[in-house]
């Protein structure tokens, strides 16, 4: 047994999902399809996408239609105990047909194939467990976490999250329909999310989506969306498009969204387009300056750099350290003048774009360990000019802006929730590389 309810979620990669969500977002879709299928939760945590059904079930025909059309699992023993007791308390099952239609099963392993056997089809409405598995790999020494690795195996040894594990079983279980309550890194996702819509969409429709730009789930920031799945008569490679809301905290916004094959099936596709069509040089772009190259190159003229992993909280800046190097490293750190932020901050100011060293008090960014989301010197090879950078800078951050707008920010990743102003997002450095690129200089 864990010992905190936040170890409890990070280990089972467990979001319970608040009630209101089904009654919002879900009971509204298929309020007239209830007696067609057979509704399955097979990550059902507490029960709250599948027991509001019974709600607007007249109450003298509850256990009749438990019994034909719900059945609820779920890994953990203590939920389906929760589960069990929910549905003889509040509907009035019966304890004998509530154990048989509530089960603790490992649904990510495989598909329970004995739903396929019964008189409906089935209808699965979920929000399946979120856990990336570089997370996993990080953790696998740790007591649990090594088991999942076995969910990334044979077919499913591509897939990078326990959500993708899920989507493909249901896959491969041929199942008609579907509502997933997932991260939106499903469809805006680049390398981490490639994988499940190479496989998945050229054989489901999205029929509609809602995307939740606030926060839904206590422990987590991340950005979901519900997304209402349909297979598709035949295998095919068309261009999916579907309507989309995006609710957040400033209102909602339609959104007409396409996902083609050519992408990856990636939304936001916009930034690519442009990209191909405005291709205007060929500069070859670095990131970092490394703490062993400056290391390998001592010598006798003094720079100042910032040290980009070592951020002093109590001060709210970065520490800056003294180095003296040879002539090359000198001269390639000084004519290099610009740094990127790849995360916004939350302010209109401190939005990711292109920056000036100099503002920083430095004469060059130090980088220990390379992470994507800290301050990071750009190296032009080979060198050009001042006014060439101060040129890529601006027209960098001023196309930056026309995309984020034309998009939505869509070709960005959102990084996480908070009171600012927008929804805080993250650049990646090959998009940098390829926006640098449509730049004439």
């Amino acid at each position: 047994m864990l010992k905190t309810l936040k170890e409890n979620k990070r280990y089972y990669g467990e979001h319970l999902t608040p009630v209101d969500v089904c009654y919002r977002f879900i009971l509204p879709e298929i309020k007239k399809e209830l007696y067609n299928y057979i509704w399955i939760d097979l990550y059902a945590g507490k029960g709250n996408l599948i027991f509001p059904i019974l709600e607007i079930i007249p109450t003298n025909e509850r256990i009749d239609f438990f019994e034909k059309h719900i059945k609820l699992f779920d890994i953990q023993e203590e939920m389906v105990n929760y589960m069990i007791e929910r549905a003889t308390k509040e509907f009035n099952i019966p304890i004998k047909l509530a154990k048989q239609n509530i089960k603790k099963r490992d649904n990510l392993k495989d598909f329970p194939e004995e739903l396929l056997k019964e008189n409906l089809p089935v209808f699965h409405i979920t929000n399946p467990p979120y856990l990336y598995i570089g997370y996993i790999k990080k953790h696998k020494h740790k007591d649990g976490y090594k088991k999942y690795l076995e969910y990334f195996q044979g077919e499913k040894k591509k897939l990078q999250d326990l959500y993708q594990i899920a989507l493909f079983n249901d896959l491969k279980a041929n199942l008609k329909k579907m509502i997933y309550i997932i991260p939106t890194n499903f469809i805006y996702g680049k390398s981490g999310s490639n994988e499940i819509r190479k496989r998945f969409l050229p054989y489901y429709l999205i029929r509609k989506a809602y995307l939740i730009e606030d926060k839904v789930f206590e422990s987590t920031g991340i950005n979901i969306g519900i997304f209402f799945f349909e297979k598709k008569d035949k295998p095919s490679y068309e261009p999916i498009k579907f309507k989309a809301l995006k609710i957040s905290k400033n209102g909602i916004r339609q959104k007409n969204i396409v996902l083609k094959k050519d992408y990856n099936y990636m939304a936001g596709n916009e930034f690519e387009e442009y990209i191909k069509e405005n291709k205007n040089n060929c500069l070859n772009i670095s990131f970092y300056l490394m703490k062993d190259e400056v290391l390998r190159n001592k010598g006798n003229n003094k720079v100042v750099l910032l040290n980009a992993n070592k951020y002093n909280k109590s001060k709210g800046e970065y520490e800056k350290e003294i180095y003296f190097v040879n002539d090359y490293l000198y001269k390639k750190i000084k004519s290099n003048i610009l740094w990127i932020r790849t995360i916004d901050t939350g302010s209109r100011e401190g939005r990711a774009g292109l920056y000036l060293i100099e503002e920083l008090g430095v004469d060059g960014i130090l980088t220990e360990k390379p992470y994507r989301t800290h301050p990071i010197q750009v190296f032009f090879e080979p060198e050009i000019s001042v006014e060439k950078q101060l040129k890529i800078k601006e027209e960098f951050n001023k196309t930056l802006e026309y995309l984020r707008q034309l998009t939505d920010s869509e070709f960005m990743t959102t990084y996480k929730y908070s009171n600012s102003e927008y929804i805080r997002k993250y650049l990646g450095l090959v998009q940098a590389k390829k926006l640098i690129s449509t730049i004439k200089v």
